[in-house]
């Protein structure tokens, strides 16, 4: 399948990490879509892609974190563009240091998980029906390595996060092991950014995109963690494709 019949719907698209992923693969030839509940979000993206793949880019305002918002956007989305194909999930956020577990409250706990497992699941819940049964098609989950350490003092809660969606990733590859989709997950240890914002040992948020894009168009590898430590492994990792 040529990429100008595939579309990719990429969960969480407005975003850093999301934005560099829509562009890469629009100028792959893919049709992109995103769905944020911020139109203005959807605004500045549309700003942000190249202006001669912008027709190939379709956006919906809805909330994926609901389970009736996520059903309602795939509805709205599907009147749009008929099918979906492929799709990345890049949710939640990169950072937070609210502080020691003993300053927080439950309230401060529940929203983390929520941004961070709460709705990658509905989404999953959602969405994976449309391309699970397709071998041609693939779900990639975009996650970071802040679950499997602390990263400085005052960010517990987003270990406790993140550990969540990595172990759902991996219950993801363990109980699905026969699904004909292409079911992967890209592991990011390192902090992702724009080109203006980057730091020493950080990845381009465009380089990352190319680097996701190439494994979607690629489609052959499946129930794999692609773990990205540094620059460097955007090329031997996902690029070449070798673990």
């Amino acid at each position: 399948m040529s990429t100008s019949d595939r579309v990719v719907l990429v969960l969480g698209g407005a975003g850093t990490v999301g934005s560099g992923i829509v562009k890469a693969l629009l100028e792959k030839g893919f049709k992109v879509a995103v769905i944020s509940r911020d139109g203005s979000r959807l605004d500045r993206l549309r700003t942000f892609v190249s202006p001669n793949t912008k027709q190939n880019l379709i956006t919906v305002v809805g909330n994926v974190g609901s389970e009736d918002g996520a059903e309602e956007a795939k509805q709205a989305l599907l009147e749009q563009v008929g099918k979906v194909t492929d799709i990345v999930s890049s949710l939640g956020f990169s950072w937070w240091q609210g502080g020691p577990p003993h300053t927080q409250t439950l309230k401060d706990l529940h929203w983390v998980i929520e941004t961070l497992l709460f709705s990658t699941f509905v989404s999953w819940k959602a969405f994976f029906p449309l391309v699970r049964d397709t071998a041609d098609s693939s779900y990639t989950v975009i996650t970071g390595g802040a679950g499997e350490k602390l990263l400085m003092p005052g960010t517990g809660f987003l270990t406790v996060g993140a550990a969540s969606a990595l172990a759902f990733c991996q219950v993801l590859r363990e109980e699905y092991p026969e699904v004909p989709c292409k079911l992967n997950q890209v592991k990011i240890n390192t902090g992702v950014a724009t080109p203006e914002r980057m730091a020493p040992g950080y990845l381009n948020h465009l380089d990352l995109g190319e680097a996701v894009a190439a494994l979607v168009e690629r489609g052959s590898s499946s129930h794999t963690v692609f773990t990205v430590s540094s620059p460097a492994d955007l090329k031997t990792v996902l690029l070449e494709g070798n673990l």
